[in-house]
C-alpha cells in the first residue's frame, strides 16, 4: 500500500524535484503518452507508464509517480470514475465552470473571509438567525417566499433584521451575519431571488459610524484580491473604494441630476403617485450618474421612506437612511434605527394597509420584533449590503449571475 501523500497539484508542483508525488483530477487532453491532469488549484502533465493506456479526457485520475520539476514521471494510474458522456458535455457543468467560474468562486471566497476578517477585527460578533421567520417584514417593494406547509405560517427571510436587532436587545453590541436572503420576482443583472447579504448592526452608534464600515470593509474585501488595491473595474470605468466616500443628500442628487426639486415633487400629488415618479426619476436619471469613479453615500431620504429607520431630529422631513452607490449600482441601504416600538408599530401597521390596498400579500408583523423594542433596544444603526454586488463590481462582471456559482435560471 502506498504511503505517498496525495498534493494538490498546485503544492505538488512545488516539491523539490526529484520527489515522490501523488495527484488526482481530471483528464483535460491527452499527448501520445502524456496527460494533461486538472483540479482545482491547477494542472500537470502525468507521463504514463511504459506498456500503460493513456486515458482519455474527462477521466477523473489518481496518478502516482515522480515529479521531476515539470511532469509526473514514469505514473501508474487508477480511474476513479468515468464519463458516461461524450466529454465535455454541450451545456454540462464541466464547462459552465471552466470558463472562468471557478477562478470567480475564489476570489469569491477570499473577499468573503476578508469580509469576515474585517468585522472581527473590530470586535463584532457573528451570528446566525433563523431562515423561516414568522413575518418576513413589510416592505410594499418586496415580496416572500411562503414555505409550505409551515405551521405556523412561516416564509423565508427577506433580510434577517427582525431577528439581528433581538440579539441587540438581548446585549450583545455588535453584531455581524453573513447569510442568505429571499426575495421573489428579483431576476435580472443585479438580482437573484436567492442572495447573499452582509448585514451588521453597532449599538450606541449612528449612520456616520456605519458609513466608515461600509468604506473600511468594501475596501478590505477588494484589497484581498486585487494585490491591495483598491481601485475595481466596476461596470463602465474603474472605482476607487478607498475611504472615505462621496456623500450627497437625496435632494441634492435630484438636483444636481434630474433638476427636480424633490419636497416639490412629492408635494406634486397622491402621495402613491408621488413615490412612483420619485422612484422611476431616481432609476432612470439619478442611479446611473452615482458612484462613478468614487461611490457615494446617498443619505437624508424623505421621512415617507424611513422604513425602519429613525427621523432625523435636527430635520424631521428626512429619515437617518443611506444607500450606497458604486458604477450606478446600489450596493447597500443603512439606517439609524428607529427604536421607538409605538411608531415602529404603527408604520408596520401603515404597511400593512398599503399592501392589502395593492393586493400584495399581506404578512403578519412579527411580535417578538416588536416585544424586543418594547423591552429595549439600544440607540444603534445597521446596514445591509449586497455581497453578489460588491464581488460582481470587484471583479468587473457584468451580472450577478457570473460571481454565483449556480444562478437561480441553471436550477
Amino acid at each position: 500500500m502506498s504511503v505517498t501523500p496525495r498534493y494538490p497539484i498546485e503544492i505538488a508542483r512545488r516539491l523539490r524535484p526529484p520527489a515522490p508525488a501523488k495527484v488526482a483530477g481530471r483528464v483535460v487532453t491527452t499527448d501520445a503518452a502524456r496527460v494533461l491532469l486538472r483540479d482545482v488549484t491547477g494542472e500537470l502533465w502525468v507521463e504514463v507508464a511504459a506498456g500503460a493506456t493513456p486515458p482519455t479526457p474527462g477521466v477523473w485520475l489518481v496518478a502516482e509517480g515522480t515529479f521531476d520539476g515539470s511532469a509526473l514521471i514514469d505514473a501508474t494510474c487508477r480511474f476513479a470514475n468515468v464519463p458516461r458522456v461524450p466529454f465535455p458535455r454541450p451545456g454540462g457543468e464541466w464547462l459552465w465552470f471552466q470558463g472562468g467560474r471557478l477562478e470567480r468562486l475564489k476570489k469569491r471566497a477570499t473577499m468573503v473571509r476578508a469580509l469576515r476578517e474585517h468585522f472581527d477585527r473590530c470586535a463584532f460578533l457573528e451570528v446566525e438567525t433563523p431562515a423561516m421567520v414568522p413575518s418576513p417584514g413589510l416592505d410594499l417593494h418586496l415580496d416572500a417566499f411562503p414555505i409550505a406547509g409551515a405551521e405556523p405560517a412561516r416564509w423565508l427571510i427577506t433580510s434577517p433584521e427582525y431577528q439581528m436587532k433581538r440579539i441587540l436587545a438581548g446585549g450583545a453590541p455588535r453584531i455581524y451575519q453573513i447569510c442568505r436572503a429571499f426575495r421573489r420576482g428579483e431576476v435580472g443583472e443585479r438580482h437573484e431571488p436567492e442572495f447573499t447579504m452582509l448585514e451588521w448592526y453597532r449599538a450606541f452608534a449612528g449612520p456616520d459610524e456605519v458609513m466608515r464600515d461600509t468604506e473600511h470593509a468594501a475596501a478590505h474585501a477588494a484589497q484581498a484580491v486585487l494585490g491591495g488595491s483598491t481601485v475595481i473595474p466596476a461596470r463602465t470605468a474603474p472605482v476607487d473604494l478607498a475611504p472615505p466616500w462621496d456623500r450627497i443628500t437625496v435632494a441634492e442628487a435630484f438636483a444636481r441630476y434630474a433638476n427636480i426639486d424633490v419636497e416639490a415633487l412629492l408635494a406634486s400629488g397622491p402621495p402613491e403617485e408621488a413615490e412612483e415618479t420619485f422612484f422611476r426619476v431616481l432609476a432612470l436619471q439619478v442611479e446611473p450618474q452615482l458612484g462613478r469613479f468614487r461611490p457615494v453615500f446617498v443619505t437624508d431620504w424623505p421621512a415617507s421612506m424611513a422604513s425602519l429607520a429613525q427621523l432625523d431630529p435636527r430635520n424631521p422631513k428626512v429619515a437617518q437612511r443611506f444607500e450606497a452607490y458604486v458604477d450606478g449600482v446600489e450596493l447597500c441601504n443603512g439606517f439609524g434605527e428607529l427604536i421607538d416600538p409605538v411608531e415602529q408599530r404603527t408604520r408596520l401597521e401603515r404597511d400593512q394597509a398599503a399592501r392589502a390596498a395593492k393586493s400584495l400579500p399581506v404578512y403578519p408583523i412579527d411580535e417578538g420584533f416588536l416585544g424586543a423594542l418594547e423591552e429595549g433596544l439600544p440607540p444603534c444603526a445597521g446596514n445591509a449590503l449586497g455581497v453578489d454586488r460588491l464581488v460582481m463590481l470587484t471583479l468587473g462582471a457584468a451580472s450577478i449571475e457570473d460571481v454565483v456559482a449556480i444562478p437561480s435560471r441553471r436550477l
